[in-house]
């Protein structure tokens, strides 16, 4: 196994013995994040829904300040893809071939704001993903875009690492947001 590969299955067990239900104030520097970069602007805010014991990001539907603003959802495409469509709470969704649900496809959208799940970090806003790469290859068609998409890794501080292995195909995150605050 490859040092990302170690990494990714000690902080998964790590991930699943600490797991805890995060509170409403967790949003509190997202939306403040937010409000600062794009001032009133209505956004496309891309969520994920949380699977093996990643953060519910969920619970951001009941945030009131950001209620204007339009949810998407990432869809797998051709095993190697992913694209974003919206989705609101109560619609129907479909699972994935990796048990994930995913909303019935609507319109591509490009997200403003990518909330990205992580297996770990690191302070240089390195992310260690599930190995497949699916947000590193969405996200490198936009780098250089004149308008970026901000990338916001979601997390516990728990799953802080020291330094991650890096390469050329990993893209760093903007920003952190854990139930301690911002990076």
């Amino acid at each position: 196994m490859d040092k990302k590969g170690s990494i990714r299955k000690r902080y998964i067990l790590k991930r699943k013995n600490n797991y805890f239900e995060i509170k409403e104030n967790f949003f509190f520097p997202l939306i403040k994040l937010i409000k600062s970069k794009f001032q009133n602007k209505k956004l496309l805010i891309s969520l994920y829904y949380p699977n093996s014991h990643e953060l519910n990001i969920l619970k951001i539907f009941n945030q009131e300040k950001l209620r204007k603003h339009t949810f998407l959802l990432p869809v797998i495409e051709k095993d190697i893809f992913m694209s974003f469509h919206e989705w609101k709470k109560q619609d129907i969704l479909n699972l994935n071939k990796y048990g994930i649900p995913e909303p019935i496809k609507h319109k591509k959208r490009t997200p403003h704001v990518i909330l990205v799940p992580l297996v770990a970090y690191d302070k240089f806003k390195n992310r260690l993903g599930y190995g497949k790469g699916f947000y590193d290859k969405y996200l490198k068609k936009y780098l250089n875009m004149p308008n970026k998409i901000l990338k916001v890794g979601i997390a516990f501080s728990f799953q802080k690492y020291h330094n991650l292995p890096s390469t050329r195909n990993d893209v760093k995150l903007d920003y952190i947001i854990t139930e301690k605050g911002i990076i």
